[in-house]
């Protein structure tokens, strides 16, 4: 087996690029890729020489070439908003839900938003009735406060 791979040791390089590709779709910050570029060109130069040296020497380059020049580009171009970007719970104001459990004049109802169930108060001292379209306006902890929608388009 160590015979096999010493002479089609592209396929070690092609291994190791796919298994960089897939640990870096549970990263999502573009450094493991890197790594896989520098696999793949690793595996072209097996395919060129022979010396395992040369292929080490190839995958540290191409890795700290695509380190230094393609991991900033790519952050650039898919993270375009950077600090701005909203994530997790603060993705959710703005958003338009539907009341799932009535919300009572100063009690909590619950609104579900994208298949989840958040416990929710309104704004004012208002009841909001089932069914109704709401829009979270802010979130504290796990309970969101929500306004009703008027326009129908929104």
């Amino acid at each position: 087996m160590i015979d096999y791979f010493i002479s089609h040791l592209w396929q070690l390089w092609a291994l190791i690029s796919l298994l960089c590709l897939i640990l870096e779709l549970t990263n999502g910050d573009f450094f493991i890729l890197c790594f896989a570029i520098g696999g793949v060109f690793a595996a072209v130069a097996s395919a060129i020489t022979d010396s395992f040296v040369v292929q080490i020497l190839v995958f540290a380059a191409a890795t700290i070439l695509s380190l230094i020049f393609f991991r900033p580009a790519a952050l650039r171009w898919f993270h375009k908003d950077g600090e701005q970007r909203k994530s997790n719970a603060e993705a959710l104001i703005g958003r338009i839900g539907r009341v799932s459990q009535t919300i009572p004049a100063d009690g909590y109802g619950r609104v579900a938003i994208d298949g989840d169930d958040w416990k929710a108060l309104a704004t004012g001292s208002q009841a909001i009735d089932t069914g109704s379209r709401v829009r979270v306006v802010s979130i504290d902890s796990i309970i969101i406060t929500v306004e009703p929608v008027a326009d129908a388009r929104q």
